[in-house]
């Protein structure tokens, strides 16, 4: 299967799955307030949606105006959007996915996501742009004597891993 049909497997058993925590919640609080909770956090969604969008415009429009690098703004802006729009489908378990979204450590830590993906599935140079340069952090280690084989050199020998930039 590709990944049309796992997602309408996965989108059909999330579906099932709203339905029975319905049920559940409903049993406990009654059916008028389990809708009643629902219709209101598809309103809070739809506020929020309209608030997010513009925040991210603005965030966005701002570090171009700086000439900084975009992306963290659109990744923390696509999380946010993606929080509240989860809130607008009817559900409790998309509600509290949504909710968790919107809350400063879980969206921060999802925006780190968003970028990491983004960062492998386009072109370093363009991931540059996008986000800025990566920084890297090296360490020198002990000279090498005599060349391990023909394409080895004599000389020091650097370690180093890619860090991601501090926050700013």
């Amino acid at each position: 299967m590709r990944g049309l049909g796992w997602a309408a497997i996965g989108a059909f058993l999330l579906v099932i799955a709203e339905i029975t925590v319905f049920v559940l919640v409903a049993g406990q609080i009654g059916w008028g307030w389990a809708i009643l909770i629902g219709l209101a956090t598809m309103a809070l969604g739809f506020m929020l949606v309209k608030r997010e969008g513009v925040r991210a415009w603005r965030r966005f429009r701002t570090a171009l105006g700086e000439g900084r690098p975009a992306g963290g703004e659109v990744s923390d802006g696509l999380t946010g959007l993606l929080g509240a729009l989860l809130l607008i489908v009817p559900g409790f378990l998309t509600d509290a996915a949504g909710l968790l979204l919107l809350a400063p450590p879980v969206r921060a830590f999802a925006g780190r996501q968003v970028r990491r993906v983004a960062e492998r599935r386009i072109s370093p140079a363009a991931a540059g742009d996008l986000f800025g340069p990566r920084v890297v952090r090296a360490e020198r280690g002990a000279p090498v004597a005599e060349p391990t084989d023909s394409t080895s050199q004599p000389g020091e020998i650097v370690e180093g891993e890619i860090i991601d930039p501090p926050a700013r």
